[in-house]
């Protein structure tokens, strides 16, 4: 395996820049408390993508993507 950085894309439909931050979200209706999805937001976008989900009463949680020997600070 190569040390290429791996960069995230960002979850809003066309977009393909790089993503800065994770929107973690589960639907209470089909998903049980432990489990989440996760998505990957560009600046431009994370709020877009968090007031989506926030709309439809989703549990949303937006937190800084950081390297996993690293932690986040959450938005």
């Amino acid at each position: 395996m190569g040390t290429e950085a791996v960069t995230a894309e960002c979850s809003r439909a066309g977009c393909r820049d790089a993503s800065a931050w994770v929107v973690a979200w589960r639907n209470p209706r089909i998903h049980t408390a432990d489990r989440k999805k996760l998505w990957s937001a560009c600046d431009a976008h994370v709020d877009f993508l968090r007031d989506y989900l926030a709309a439809r009463d989703f549990p949303v949680e937006v937190s800084a993507l950081a390297p996993a020997s690293e932690g986040g600070t959450t938005r």
